[in-house]
Formats: C-alpha cells, structure tokens, sequence
C-alpha cells in the first residue's frame, strides 16, 4: 500500500502486514510502529495519536515519545 514518507513527502510503500514502511526516493526503512511515533511527533494534525498509544485519558496532553517506552 502506498503511504506519504514523512521524510521526503514522496510516495512510501507499506507492506500488506503492516511490518514496515519503506521509500526508496530517501531510503527510509522503519517498522509501521516507528512510523506512527514519527508521524505523529513531528505532524500536529496527528499528534493526539500519541495520547492513544501512551494512554493518556481525555483532557490530558497527548505525551511525548518518550512515554511510549
């Protein structure tokens, strides 16, 4: 599956097990988890994902990636 590469913002390729998210134009290679965290580090559209995975309750901030450890 095509998916946006947050690096260069060209086309990556998502393996159908959702295992690892991949782009040749930059050469970025990391697992589809790695790619939720950056995207949503570095993305304020999605930074409420953080709060999803770092189990934060409503009303509180969504976190840092380093409360995902």
């Amino acid at each position: 599956m095509k998916i946006k590469c947050p690096k260069c913002k060209g086309a990556a390729e998502l393996e159908s097990d959702f295992s690892l998210v991949k782009c040749n134009d930059c050469d970025l290679e990391m697992s589809y988890g790695e790619y939720v965290k950056y995207v949503a580090h570095n993305d304020v559209t999605y930074s409420d994902i953080l709060g999803d995975y770092a189990g934060s309750t409503e009303g509180q901030t969504a976190g840092t990636l380093d409360e995902w450890d």
